[in-house]
């Protein structure tokens, strides 16, 4: 179904806004007019429901654009920068990106070029953050850092990284998440646009209610973790060393908060069993692959209420009929537009025993 509407001609069609559509192989759905493009994104969650046989309230999409992605990875290979071309792995070059912050939509490709020239062929991923564009490249030669400082310097970035490594880090990048300021990781997740962040979190906490108690499962750098210990005891877990680092250092930079216990646990390999699921509320944000084995301890536990983030709802729809067949009924599901124009969509799902 959902295949058969990318490929589709949609009845209200509008023009493109991009130059690059249909060359390049990101947004394919922007000549969608606004309802077929909605109808679009409300299915991708209801047929994904319906193949795992579970029937809930599906609420209408929140769009969540914002000012644009907030992340984006161009590459460069020869003399052409930017993305890969539909169905293709050869580079389409671009000078601008319509669908990025204002901050990063010339100015991405216009700090690749140069740093292409420097060290070849390489992929870039820039972060618009708080503090200014975080820019980290990856080659796979073997080039010192510092053949990257000059130019890291002009470019007047808070922080450049090669392959991991920091070539220049005049201040630290980092985003607000509610009350609390988080320095960023190297290479660490956060969500494509600011608006979405804020709209997921706002579902997480009306999901949550008044509870005292929380579990936050996959959390992260913390979106959700800092906002909900404003109000609330939170136990957080995720597998990502560096980003839970930056969570506890977040949590102890923070007044007014409740007590924040923040673990390093790879809960694909060993989720928490229902002796650790003592809290009034768990919340759970995995990767695309979801949340299988962390999902089959829950539908065991006493938990009495699970609020689910996901972003693939297919992986959704498989651990909410595990969660299903353990007792609980999926009270609503939102779905949440941050991936414009693409055939992404996030959704958020409550549980109750």
């Amino acid at each position: 179904m959902a295949d058969s509407y990318l490929l589709a001609e949609p009845a209200d069609r509008v023009e493109p806004f991009c130059p690059y559509f249909g060359s390049c192989g990101g947004c394919t759905l922007q000549h969608f007019g606004p309802p077929s493009y909605m109808a679009l994104k409300q299915e991708l969650v209801e047929m994904a429901l319906r193949g795992a046989q579970i029937e809930t309230t599906v609420l209408p999409l929140i769009e969540a654009h914002g000012d644009g992605r907030r992340r984006a990875t161009l590459h460069a290979r020869g003399k052409a920068v930017g993305y890969m071309r539909a169905r293709s792995h050869d580079l389409l070059d671009i000078t601008a990106c319509p669908i990025l912050v204002p901050a990063l939509q010339s100015r991405a490709s216009a700090m690749t070029r140069p740093i292409a020239a420097t060290i070849g062929d390489c992929d870039v991923a820039f972060t618009a953050t708080d503090t200014g564009i975080d820019v980290a490249v990856h080659t796979e030669k073997k080039f010192k850092p510092e053949r990257l400082t000059l130019l890291a310097q002009r470019l007047g970035v808070p922080r450049m990284t090669l392959n991991g490594e920091i070539v220049l880090q005049s201040r630290i990048p980092s985003v607000k998440m509610g009350k609390a300021t988080v320095e960023l990781p190297i290479a660490s997740f956060l969500q494509a646009t600011a608006m979405a962040e804020g709209t997921l979190a706002r579902l997480v906490l009306e999901g949550v209610g008044s509870a005292k108690t929380v579990a936050d499962l996959f959390c992260g750098l913390g979106p959700f973790t800092l906002r909900l210990a404003e109000t609330a005891r939170v136990y957080a877990a995720d597998a990502d060393k560096a980003g839970i680092a930056a969570l506890q250092l977040a949590v102890r930079n923070t007044r007014g908060l409740k007590p924040v216990t923040a673990q390093m646990r790879d809960l694909f390999r060993e989720p928490l069993v229902p002796t650790e699921l003592t809290q009034d509320v768990v919340v759970f944000d995995p990767p695309r692959a979801g949340a299988e084995a962390q999902s089959r301890e829950l539908a065991k536990s006493k938990v009495k209420t699970i609020v689910a983030v996901s972003c693939e709802p297919k992986t959704f729809a498989r651990d909410a009929a595990i969660l299903i067949a353990g007792g609980y009924r999926l009270e609503k599901v939102t779905p949440v537009d941050q991936f414009a124009w693409s055939g992404h969509v996030e959704l958020v799902g409550v549980f109750k025993r």
